[in-house]
Order: C-alpha cells, then structure tokens, then sequence
C-alpha cells in the first residue's frame, strides 16, 4: 500500500460518490436525513392518519376521539427509528410495540387495511425509489409482526 505523499496524482483525484437513481450525488446522512427529515415524517403519518380515520376496522382500535396524539406517537417513533430525534424514548420509554398493541386485535385484516393506508402514505412522499423500498420493506415486517391472532 502507497502512503498518501507517495501519491503523486493524489491533488487531482476525484472523488468517487455513489450516484442515486435521479442523479443527485449528496446521499449522506441516516435514512432520516436523506428522506428529508422531520417534515417527511410528518406528512407520512398525516397521509397514513387520513385513510385510518375513515376505517372501520382500524379507527375502533383507537381509544382517542382526537387521532392526533395516535399520529405524534407514530411519527415521534419512526423518526427515532430511523435516526432522527430520540423525542419518543425520552417521553414513553422503550417502544416495545408488541405490548403495546397487544391489547388490540390485530389480524390479517387489520394487518392488510393498515398496509393499505401506509401503502398510500409511502406513495404521498414520493420517495426516491430505493428509499422508499428500504421504507415499505420495514412496515410490511412490522405490520407482519404486530399480528396476534387470527380469528376474525
């Protein structure tokens, strides 16, 4: 191996950047800065929040008239999840999502109707296309993961 000094060509050497799909050359950062951070995650939730307030099997899984603190507890957790603010820790503690959706019934119907609303979400921020696929493929486990029955 050459030393940096040893190098002669060093000075003019370009550096070599991966290039995204729409050409853009800055792809640094965490998937929460490169989705465009808090903003994003915010329109994300509302879009999702929009398709849950109109549906019958999801909406009864929420206590609250207002869907407001549902959706600031959803965007506060996939911005700490995806490198943003660690907001949803500080004030609920460990996610645990398992317990804390285990007093609702989720099965496969709620797991497909709640695919759908973030399916439209997802498509709403329009996602550079392998952002959004590292995104979907995340919720489409977690949705898998919520399931704890399947009795209709």
């Amino acid at each position: 191996m050459h030393d940096e000094e040893d190098f002669s060509d060093a000075e003019r050497v370009e550096t070599v950047r991966i290039k995204g799909l729409g050409g853009e050359l800055d792809i640094s950062g965490n998937f929460y800065e490169r989705v465009g951070g808090s903003q994003t995650f915010e329109r994300l939730v509302a879009k999702f929040y929009e398709g849950v307030a109109e549906d019958d099997v999801l909406r009864p899984m929420y206590p609250e008239d207002d869907l407001g603190p549902a959706a600031e507890r959803l965007r506060m957790f996939l911005e700490q999840y995806w490198g943003g603010p660690t907001t949803y820790q500080e004030q609920r503690g460990h996610p645990r999502l398992k317990m804390r959706h285990s007093p609702f019934k989720i099965n496969p119907l709620a797991r497909e109707r709640w695919l759908l609303h973030m399916r439209a979400a997802v498509d709403s921020i329009e996602l550079p296309q392998l952002l959004e696929a590292e995104l979907w493929g995340y919720l489409d486990r977690a949705a898998t993961a919520m399931l704890n029955t399947f009795e209709e």
